[in-house]
């Protein structure tokens, strides 16, 4: 082996890059700095972290970080006050801690529901058009209604009738059980709630929906496909109901955004102009133009600007003039959902994880443009209508979920012994890579470093593959690459935290489409964060990792995980619509827990109006036709014939652990002892045993709508 021109130590030594060769890695983007310091630890605060996490921007005036560092939740967005503000630490533990601490039980993850942030949200919306309206001189209203389909949650749709009854505020339907469930929450409502049927519709669904006219129901059926209206004829003859009819125009306005396939003249629904002039013909030929009251149209999701907004509501303003026109009884025009919420804080344009207006801005940009054309043409001033779900429900929830612990790979040391040694086991045609290596590094010529590392490892890859190198080299030739690469300062320094959560099932949209929401620690907030991490879950899949984050980032700032007892809590904001909807059952993992807090009179108080725990092992199970009493008694048969009653670990014990497995959610739970286990480690002094009634023991929920726990902080 021809000798090396210079030490091995020199070597590694001029690995090290001199001084002011790289530059030092950014402080985490958002902390206030000086020009020449870092915020030392000593001096981080919470407003920091406020800072660092963009809270301010993607979550006011709704979320906030307090001074002991953890996130608050503020109810009544702006008119909060100081007293009001929730604690979400104290909700999650409130909801976790065992019952004989005074908590819940509640395994996580878990979702916490606010329902007077849902109310202000609501109310939010309706002030904004309301106060666009009146300054306007619109001569009509605005009249919303939530699309059900963004969250299905009966509570949140029974809160969302209740809150929106004072100011008319409906529901919008996509499908036959969304239109019985909106049909049933309507009879608490207003009568004058609209119920818009949108959606592919067959003989059953119009029937549904001229039924709930009968009822006295504000229905009305939007025409998605030209086809529907000779059934919708039809139909309402037969059963004798005068229909009141919509129709989804195509318009030729279009969003170019990820969001926007659904627009434009080429888009999934609505009719075209043609169509829909055949529609009025139709109508009128049967004696019911009358009945063609409303004009619907949708741009697509998170509309980014209003420019963008107010092109194409002139546009189908336009088309309402030319129904009243064409003699068609109108009313209402209904500009359908894409109101958006901005998710980074960035308040951008261009994107499709921001938007560049708030709602009162968004409410003009409606009113301004609808009575622009109805002026000009000199038609009435129809109802506004806007079926914005999105902007309604995402704030209303947090997902809670926890780091269970942290990996991040080791690059090994090697001494100037290792290096010799592993010299002198090269294959011969591998040393000139390690000689240019080494004479990169002499040189300082660092990429070159770099070029020549990958090329030794990949050389002795092939020989490892063809057997002519054993794994212990192979593993010193991935040291020393690994070692190089340290030195230079180009490693990898970024931590995989495992979270006990399943991407597919709580946060469909980022492994679908890539959507990203804020993610934070709740607590620690007063710390300095001090380490990147990305969050890899709990399935058996590549995909099961979220690793981009708002602001384009591609890890986020974590802290270093305490020990054993700890708890390092995550909570991603901004997910109350479509994620529990969309979510699926990869690797047979449910959906979280749900609990459902409200303020409280007092300070820093809240209660607990509802805890549900999540779907357990049998119930998911049960999802894909399994049978789990059948399962639990052929485990149950199998342990009689193979497990004799000797120790601690007899069939008995056994049995019940199996069964109470069943019962269990399918999450980990951390920081417990196994239940097949259990006994093990108590001396004997506590025993299971299995009967029937063990496995079907289960809890549906934990309180009640009337049964609130009352949770004052001091």
């Amino acid at each position: 082996m021809p000798a090396l021109a210079f030490s091995v130590d020199a070597a590694m030594a001029a690995l090290s890059p001199p001084s002011g060769y790289f530059t030092a890695p950014e402080v985490f983007s958002g902390v206030p700095q000086s020009t020449n310091t870092v915020v030392s630890d000593a001096h981080w605060t919470a407003d920091h972290s406020n800072a660092l996490y963009k809270i301010d921007g993607w979550g006011a005036p709704y979320f906030s970080v307090n001074s002991s560092g953890n996130v608050t939740v503020r109810p009544h967005g702006e008119r909060t006050m100081d007293h009001q503000e929730i604690d979400l630490l104290k909700v999650v533990k409130k909801a976790s801690d065992s019952k004989s601490t005074g908590g819940l039980d509640l395994q996580l993850p878990i979702i916490v529901r606010f329902p007077d942030v849902l109310k202000n949200r609501l109310e939010s919306l309706q002030s904004a058009f309301n106060f666009a309206v009146k300054s306007q001189g619109y001569g009509s209203h605005y009249q919303g209604v939530y699309p059900v389909k963004c969250n299905q949650d009966r509570f949140l749709v029974e809160d969302i009738v209740r809150f929106g009854s004072s100011f008319r505020f409906g529901l919008e339907a996509g499908s036959k059980p969304e239109l019985l469930l909106a049909m049933s929450s309507l009879c608490k409502g207003s009568s004058e709630s609209l119920l818009i049927c949108n959606g592919f519709k067959d003989s059953e669904y119009i029937s549904l929906a001229l039924i709930a006219r009968k009822l006295s129901l504000n229905t009305v059926i939007v025409l998605e496909q030209e086809e529907e209206l000779d059934s919708v004829i039809d139909i309402s003859v037969k059963l004798g109901v005068r229909p009141v009819i919509g129709v989804r125009a195509k318009l030729r306005t279009k969003h170019s955004g990820h969001f926007g396939s659904t627009s434009g003249e080429k888009g999934k629904f609505g009719l075209t102009t043609t169509q829909i002039v055949r529609v009025v013909k139709k109508l009128y030929q049967c004696g019911m133009l009358d009945c063609f009251q409303l004009l619907h149209f949708h741009i697509g999701s998170q509309i980014p600007s209003t420019s963008l907004l107010a092109d194409g509501v002139g546009e189908a303003a336009q088309i309402y003039c030319e129904l009243v026109r064409l003699g068609a009884a109108m009313k209402v025009i209904d500009i359908g959902g894409g109101l958006g919420i901005d998710y980074d804080g960035s308040k951008s344009t261009n994107s499709d994880v921001s938007v560049g207006y708030t709602l009162d801005e968004y409410a003009t940009a409606v009113v301004q443009a609808v009575k622009f054309v109805c002026d000009r043409n000199s038609v009435n001033h129809p109802v506004i209508c806007s079926e914005s779900g999105r902007a309604l429900v995402s704030h209303h929830s947090v997902l809670i979920f926890e780091a269970v612990s942290s990996s991040k790979y080791t690059v090994p040391t090697m001494s100037s012994f290792d290096i010799h040694n592993f010299i002198d086991q090269l294959p011969e045609d591998a040393h000139s890579d390690y000689n240019s290596l080494s004479e990169s590094a002499i040189r300082g010529d660092y990429e070159s470093c770099l070029a020549y590392a990958d090329q030794l490892k990949q050389k002795c890859v092939e020989k490892f593959k063809d057997g002519s190198l054993d794994i212990e080299q192979l593993a010193a030739t991935d040291g020393l690459c690994d070692l190089v690469a340290k030195e230079i300062g180009v490693s990898n320094p970024v931590t995989t935290y495992h979270v006990n959560l399943s991407v597919f099932t709580s946060v469909p949209d980022f492994w679908g489409i890539e959507q990203v929401f804020p993610i934070l620690p709740i607590h620690r907030l007063d710390e300095r964060p001090t380490k990147r991490g990305v969050l890899s879950d709990l399935t058996c899949d590549s995909d099961g990792k979220i690793d981009k984050f708002i602001g384009g980032e591609s890890s986020l700032p974590l802290h270093e995980l305490e020990g054993e007892n700890s708890k390092y809590y995550l909570g991603m904001f901004l997910g109350g619509a479509y994620q529990e909807a969309l979510g699926g059952l990869h690797n047979l993992f449910g959906g979280p827990s749900v609990v459902r807090v409200s303020q409280s009179d007092g300070p820093f108080g809240f209660a607990v109006t509802r805890a549900v725990p999540g779907p357990s092992c049998s119930d998911v199970l049960r999802s894909m036709q399994h049978e789990p009493e059948i399962m639990f008694q052929t485990l149950k048969h199998r342990i009689e014939e193979f497990v004799q009653d000797e120790g601690q670990m007899g069939g008995a014990m056994i049995s019940a652990g199996i069964a109470q497995s069943f019962n269990n959610m399918p999450y980990l739970t951390v920081g417990s002892s196994c239940c097949l286990t259990a006994a093990n480690g108590n001396n004997g002094n506590q025993h299971y045993y299995s009967s029937d009634e063990d496995f079907t023991a289960g809890t549906d929920a934990v309180a009640g709508e009337d049964e609130p726990w009352s949770y004052v902080c001091a």
